[in-house]
């Protein structure tokens, strides 16, 4: 039989529920070029959901730009779904196409021509116009992030270092986290709460000091974690401290890390780029975000600051700041 009409297998049913589930994200309901509606179309290894006027453009764009799919197709691999799940949806793959949007600029509206549409796409995807010109993307059959993080591992096994590059295998960076304060916490005793924060990456786990009597705690401690290649979201628990019952919870949130490390990834040795920012983490109705957070180097410090609405509980908000170690650091 011809390839022309070959058909890959239908990927195995649980990647396509997850892909469902990464469909029906909020941020992911629109298009992610023009912000058109439920967008029926994707690019598998850029990452984005889009609607069909933008799905026409990509189409036009290298295939090793862009792979078009439709969301109803049958087409989709293992691998598109992997690599799609990977970059994690519009607003990941946003935080780096568009960290650069110029302050004022005018992106497509659903309405908007196929000049403009075109034109942005290009600029966007093709000329990587929104990044600074030294950290464009190389375009490949990959996801960003996946040619990112395979490029710093083949790194690693040419390391003479045969420990480090075991290392590499196992573990992409350190995550500092600054647990700096707490506002307006719950109260669990009398007037008051004796408030502490217990983080905790897969089965690595940290807890600051008890702040006796407090509802507005300031902590500025210090907690690590080694964050492995198949990291998760980064846990919060705030807890009540009881010297003769159980403590009490105080509310609890998730830290999603992939903009910030999808950000180190793509862009690099931190300590040789000016301050700027290079990422975003975005405020919507499926996450705890207060506003916005921003991923930035500082000093060349790739670093991230998160206030959090503390979940399940009456009141309670927490500021982060997050660094990002490279291992070879």
């Amino acid at each position: 039989m011809s390839n022309r009409y070959y058909r890959p297998e239908k990927p195995v049913s649980g990647k396509m529920r997850k892909l469902k589930e990464l469909m029906l994200k909020s941020d992911n309901r629109i298009c992610a070029d023009c912000s058109a509606p439920d967008p029926k179309w994707a690019s598998a290894n850029i990452g984005v959901f889009i609607c069909l006027k933008c799905s026409d453009v990509h189409r036009n764009l290298d295939a090793d730009i862009s792979k078009v799919l439709p969301l109803t197709s049958d087409e989709w691999t293992e691998n598109d779904i992997d690599s799609i799940i990977e970059v994690g949806g519009n607003s990941y793959a946003n935080s780096i196409y568009e960290a650069f949007l110029p302050k004022g600029y005018r992106k497509p509206k659903p309405d908007s021509n196929n000049e403009e549409r075109s034109q942005f796409i290009r600029s966007k995807y093709e000329l990587q116009e929104f990044l600074k010109p030294s950290l464009r993307i190389v375009s490949s059959k990959m996801s960003f992030r996946t040619f990112e993080s395979e490029k710093n591992l083949d790194h690693s096994y040419m390391s003479n270092n045969s420990k480090k590059a075991a290392d590499m295998r196992k573990f992409i960076g350190e995550l500092k986290v600054k647990v700096v304060r707490g506002s307006n916490l719950a109260v669990r005793d009398m007037l008051t709460s004796d408030p502490y924060v217990i983080l905790s990456l897969g089965q690595q786990r940290a807890q600051t000091t008890v702040k006796k009597s407090n509802l507005n705690p300031v902590w500025n401690e210090e907690l690590k974690f080694s964050v492995p290649r198949c990291y998760g979201a980064l846990k919060l628990q705030v807890y009540d401290h009881d010297m003769f019952s159980a403590d009490d919870i105080m509310g609890e949130a998730e830290v999603d890390l992939q903009p910030m490390i999808t950000a180190a990834m793509a862009f690099g040795d931190a300590e040789l780029l000016e301050n700027m920012q290079i990422g975003r983490w975005f405020k919507t109705s499926d996450n705890a975000l207060i506003k916005d957070s921003t991923v930035n180097i500082v000093d060349g410090k790739i670093k991230q600051e998160v206030f959090l609405k503390l979940q399940n509980v009456e009141c309670g908000e927490i500021q982060l700041v997050l660094e990002w170690v490279p291992l070879d650091e």
